[in-house]
């Protein structure tokens, strides 16, 4: 009888344990939805549900709930976000932010929480030297490095004068340093427009004034749309050409600039047309799911690799979060096949990876298009991690 009770105890007990391990990973999903910038947002929201869905609703094995809310471009509606996330849903995993601004008033409040935070996107300076964190993790770029590799691109194009701008928050600044660490000629102008700025009329004439050999200017989103367009109604476009970094010249930015943005030179870490097997099974998913009408930007690239990341983590420990020492150490082997190629971890937490050089070409069907050229910066890390002492 004895035998029989201990049985059926062990059998509940059993069951008890799968039921609490059969209990999704919230992942809080943090991202811009809204606004000029919101299909960004929706971007990377979609790839990253298409990664869990592909897995029958799990990442690394791991069953996962993605949790997302939009911060409408607004640091403490971020902030407020993340505290209902972590004390009312008890989530431990956090990623999508977009901007550097909402990133920088967010994510302390997590790591102090003991949550860790998984970027797809921002990745503002402040966060890679000094202040880096054991709870932190970077899988799309430290700011500068967009920023650098469009510096070392306008420097094999031999431009020797450049006017640069960036909006005036973190990503901005961090955007113009990145350009001037990398750029090898002079800078004649400096500009910083406003973060919500959609008339750059001032821009444009200062501009015209300097008679630059080349501009650089990085605006995402709907502010890019915005910048390019105004730029070819001064007449610009047709006289100073423009070396910019992928988030001023993405898919969407392309296909409402149109024939207009041809020639200019951008340079990336990710596009469509990388020949690996990893990017052309992602590719295949992504039409199957989105149709062939919808090209992913590179913002869809990195937050599908970020799911790969965490879910190659949540595999090896299975999704357990009471240690996150150990999924720190499953989240440093990179233990996942990138779709950009070649990735690792620099100590800071941040990626070391390649970096190319594309161009705006016109198709045979005369529609225009991004094709990736060389590669000009190779296993680049950021200039921060020397000072992470993790």
């Amino acid at each position: 009888m004895m035998k029989r009770i201990i049985a059926a105890t062990l059998g509940l007990s059993a069951l008890l344990s799968t039921a609490v391990a059969q209990q999704p990973v919230k992942i809080g999903f943090i991202t811009t939805l809204s606004g000029p910038i919101g299909y960004v947002g929706v971007d990377m929201r979609d790839v990253f549900q298409l990664a869990v869905d592909l897995e029958g609703g799990k990442l690394g094995g791991v069953p996962v709930q993605l949790i997302v809310e939009d911060d409408g471009l607004k640091p403490g509606q971020g902030k407020q976000i993340a505290d209902k996330m972590l004390k009312s849903d008890g989530i431990k995993l956090f990623s999508g932010i977009i901007f550097s601004n909402v990133l920088a008033a967010t994510v302390p409040d997590i790591l102090d929480a003991g949550a860790i935070y998984v970027s797809a996107n921002a990745a503002p300076s402040t966060f890679a030297g000094k202040e880096c964190h054991k709870n932190y993790y970077v899988v799309s770029w430290q700011n500068d490095n967009l920023h650098e590799s469009a510096g070392q691109n306008a420097t094999s194009l031999d431009y020797k004068r450049a006017y640069i701008l960036a909006p005036n928050y973190q990503a901005g600044k961090d955007a113009l340093a990145g350009f001037k660490r990398f750029f090898k000629g002079e800078i004649i102008g400096e500009t910083y427009t406003r973060i919500d700025q959609t008339d750059y009329a001032p821009e444009m004439a200062q501009i015209r004034a300097a008679k630059p050999d080349v501009v650089f200017h990085f605006h995402p989103g709907g502010l890019g749309i915005a910048f390019a367009r105004q730029y070819q109604q001064a007449g610009l476009l047709g006289t100073i050409p423009m070396v910019v970094p992928s988030p001023s010249l993405d898919t969407t930015i392309l296909k409402a600039i149109g024939e207009a943005a041809i020639g200019t030179n951008s340079s990336t870490h990710w596009h469509v047309d990388f020949d690996n097997p990893a990017n052309q099974k992602f590719l295949a998913a992504w039409v199957k799911k989105f149709g062939p009408d919808r090209t992913p930007t590179y913002y869809a690239g990195q937050a599908y690799d970020t799911a790969l990341a965490i879910g190659a983590a949540l595999k090896a420990t299975g999704g357990e979060f009471s240690d996150t020492g150990r999924f720190r150490t499953a989240m440093l082997k990179a233990d996942f096949e990138s779709i950009r190629g070649p990735f690792k971890f620099n100590n800071n937490q941040h990626p070391i990876q390649d970096w190319y050089a594309t161009a705006v070409e016109k198709a045979p069907d005369g529609k225009p298009f991004i094709k990736t050229g060389a590669k000009i910066l190779t296993s680049h890390g950021d200039a921060y991690a020397k000072d992470c002492k993790l």
